[in-house]
């Protein structure tokens, strides 16, 4: 095992997998930009080093800084949290190269997932299903473009092939949009993402978007824990997600996740990751991979009781998964709501000082969350201060302590979204489980948002 890991994030991920070390007896090291100076993991961590000004780019995108860190700390293997160098596979190949343990996939695993083209056609070869639409890239002919999609049938989607977090799509309602709707996202695809490659796939009218979370190790085990329905989102951003989803046949379900275990084996993908899905008419549809530890994973973690991190840890070090996919148990439900610094309304970002914190308490009830009293938001980077995760035998005993713990819950001196999950944990349609990824922009028209 490591004697001492470097976390290369900010925020309550950098907290959580601190915590993660402190349990398996290794230190840290923590960097932190300018603005973060006063940040919770920052003042807990065995040792802390500044690596640059406020912006992201001099800071936590600075590969060379971190490893430069990770030298002069003697720290064994650096683990990335989500966002940032996650899923960066220069970066992963680079951390390698210089003699530290990635904690996550190799280089390849995460270059091959990254560009939704390769990682759609890999897995076509392993048996997961995928929505229909082009075999690879679009071509350049028009002609070419109007036959596929004919073919596929409108409405279509055009994506960006190395997009993410909902950037870089496109629906087309009519073959006249076509054309020029495929020329737009080349030029957005190339400028945002360095690819100007895109694809096609069939819209979906009104799907759910449904995960499954796989471990995998380096002595070729692979399981798959359980799923989380992800559907409450704005603009192609989760709110609100839960463990299991609910209303799917567990055969379904099972289904596909022996096929996402199956594939990681055949891919010989190593840590953890999370396959997304879209859900519609009792059929799943691969639409990307996430090679890394998702916002999301506590969820997972409080139905299953596995430690997520712990075991991305482990496994870097070279450790065999523990438990088998016969020893995964999915015990009650679970609901997580990431609560942001932002208009409830307006969804502007609230960045200041939080005057006064108080997180909520009591049986079932996780709060991740690096933010305190007199803690400043900084505006430099996602508006995210916590998650308020609950864990009840029942969905219906899990949603009444959602209600309780939003009401107990004091965030004052900035906005934040919690007065909207408030609302939403009262809406009948969400109470009734199973709503698509189009029913909170519907929800916030109705209600004038």
């Amino acid at each position: 095992m490591f004697k001492k890991v470097l976390i290369a994030n900010r925020g309550e991920i950098a907290l959580r997998i601190q915590r993660a070390c402190r349990e398996l007896g290794i230190k840290s090291v923590v960097v932190y930009s300018e603005a973060d100076r006063d940040a919770k993991y920052v003042r807990l961590a065995d040792e802390a080093v500044c690596i640059g000004p406020a912006p992201s780019a001099q800071s936590y995108l600075s590969m060379p800084a971190i490893i430069a860190t990770a030298e002069v700390t003697d720290a064994e293997a650096i683990h990335p949290g989500y966002g940032f160098l996650s899923e960066n596979a220069d970066f992963a190949e680079r951390v390698e190269r210089s003699g530290f343990t990635f904690i996550g996939p190799t280089p390849e695993s995460i270059r091959m997932m990254g560009d939704k083209v390769s990682a759609k056609q890999a897995m076509i070869r392993a048996g997961v299903p995928c929505v229909p639409g082009s075999e690879g890239a679009l071509p350049e002919d028009p002609k070419e473009i109007i036959k596929i999609a004919r073919s596929v049938g409108y409405p279509v989607i055009i994506k960006a092939a190395g997009g993410g977090g909902g950037r870089g799509m496109r629906v087309v309602h009519t073959e006249a949009a076509l054309v020029h709707a495929v020329q737009t996202t080349r030029a957005e695809a190339g400028a945002a993402f360095g690819n100007p490659e895109v694809y096609m796939e069939k819209f979906l009218e009104n799907p759910r978007h449904v995960e499954i979370q796989i471990l995998a190790d380096t002595h070729k085990n692979a399981v798959w824990l359980g799923e989380r329905d992800c559907s409450m989102q704005r603009r192609h951003q989760k709110i609100i997600e839960e463990a299991p989803a609910p209303g799917i046949p567990r055969r379904n379900i099972e289904k596909v996740g022996e096929r996402c275990a199956a594939a990681c084996k055949k891919m010989g993908y190593r840590g953890a990751g999370t396959f997304e899905f879209l859900y519609e008419n009792g059929e799943f549809y691969f639409i990307e991979m996430n090679t890394r530890v998702q916002v999301e994973h506590p969820v997972t973690e409080l139905v299953t009781g596995i430690d997520i991190v712990q075991q991305q840890i482990k496994i870097a070090a070279g450790e065999k998964l523990p438990f088998t996919q016969r020893q995964i148990e999915m015990r009650g439900h679970a609901i997580e709501c990431r609560i942001n610094a932002e208009d409830p309304v307006k969804f502007i970002p609230s960045p200041g000082r939080i005057t006064m914190w108080h997180p909520p308490g009591g049986p079932g009830v996780r709060v991740d969350s690096h933010a305190y009293t007199n803690y400043f938001v900084p505006p430099n980077y996602d508006s995210m201060i916590g998650k308020i995760i609950v864990h009840g035998d029942t969905r219906e005993q899990a949603l009444a302590r959602m209600r309780i713990a939003l009401s107990e819950t004091v965030v004052e001196g900035i906005q934040t979204n919690i007065p909207l999950h408030r609302e939403l944990m009262a809406d009948a349609k969400f109470i009734e489980g199973g709503t698509s990824i189009h029913y909170l922009e519907g929800w916030m028209a109705a209600h004038k948002r």
